[in-house]
């Protein structure tokens, strides 16, 4: 299980991936990544995750900004 910020971040992405009606595939060809990575990375069974430099190709691939893919405030880790 990722952590809280890990997880609200692929989460976020998630959302406004479907929102803007864009596949997995799609998205993974747009980032230069594979649809595997994209489709592990959605998976709360498995480990892999963004960094900032897969967000920031995200966000000009969704056409949104890359602060979308984070909460307003912090958020409390146990």
């Amino acid at each position: 299980m990722e952590n809280k910020i890990d997880q609200f971040v692929i989460d976020k992405v998630r959302e406004i991936r479907i929102m803007k009606g864009v596949s997995q595939a799609e998205l993974a060809v747009n980032i230069d990544l594979s649809r595997g990575f994209v489709g592990d990375v959605e998976n709360p069974h498995h480990r892999a995750k963004y960094n900032l430099k897969h967000l920031n190709k995200i966000a000009i691939a969704l056409n949104c900004s890359i602060r979308d893919f984070f909460p307003e405030k912090f958020i409390e880790e146990e």
